[in-house]
């Protein structure tokens, strides 16, 4: 598993008074990772650290010895990511084409990349779909194909930003079950916390900071510590 090495980050947006994120350093090796937080918590800016979606203003982050802030291509990839929303990654008119579009930078023409594009649909229940118009397809199918055209590139480590949110119970249940079979290292942002149930570590993060990092029932009832306090 890649190393994530953060070291004294802080960062904050322009248009911001306070950081979003205060002196955080972690050092995450483990194959599952939980990320939990309070909307406004810092959670989404530290997940966009980890590929250089966001470079901090202060520290370091470092994957697998890459710094994003010097080699942030390499970084991007060896770093998967998937946003809330996958209309906001959903490039090209049809599902096939989303999925080769990913491919793009790589050597693959012709068969072999027909064949790729094939077999990632395929594990991902699309194949069915391959010219069906990509924003015609249901939420769960949409989050599906945001998975299969990061997928399809090989990422050592896939960051997943809230996957279920907008999600009905069925196809929230299908993409958890999907994502807790992936074979590469995952780091999840999410407000359900059922989906931690056998991940290896959970960061809790408040007010830009991270304030647990624990198993996960240790750092799930700290968080809920904090949010029964704020009641």
């Amino acid at each position: 598993m890649p190393l994530i090495d953060v070291d004294g980050v802080s960062h904050a947006y322009p248009a911001q008074r306070r950081p979003v994120l205060q002196d955080v350093t972690v050092h995450l090796t483990e194959r599952r990772i939980g990320v939990i937080g309070a909307n406004g918590s810092g959670k989404s800016t530290f997940a966009r650290l980890l590929n250089g979606l966001v470079v901090p203003q202060t520290g370091t982050v470092t994957v697998d010895g890459h710094d994003t802030r010097r080699d942030g291509r390499r970084v991007r990839q060896l770093v998967g990511f998937c946003f809330t929303d996958p209309d906001a990654q959903i490039v090209m008119p049809t599902v096939a084409e989303d999925v080769a579009f990913s491919l793009r930078r790589r050597d693959l023409r012709g068969q072999r990349l027909e064949d790729r594009v094939r077999a990632v649909l395929a594990r991902f229940g699309l194949d069915a779909h391959a010219d069906h118009p990509a924003h015609l397809l249901s939420g769960g199918q949409k989050q599906l194909l945001a998975l299969a055209s990061v997928l399809v590139t090989e990422p050592a480590l896939l960051v997943l930003d809230e996957p279920t949110t907008l999600l009905d119970l069925r196809n929230a249940a299908l993409i958890a079950d999907l994502v807790a079979g992936l074979a590469e290292q995952v780091v999840l942002l999410t407000h359900q916390l059922e989906l931690l149930d056998g991940f290896d570590r959970v960061l809790v993060f408040d007010e830009g900071r991270l304030v647990a990092d624990a198993d996960p029932a240790t750092a799930v009832e700290h968080y809920r510590r904090l949010m029964r306090a704020r009641r």
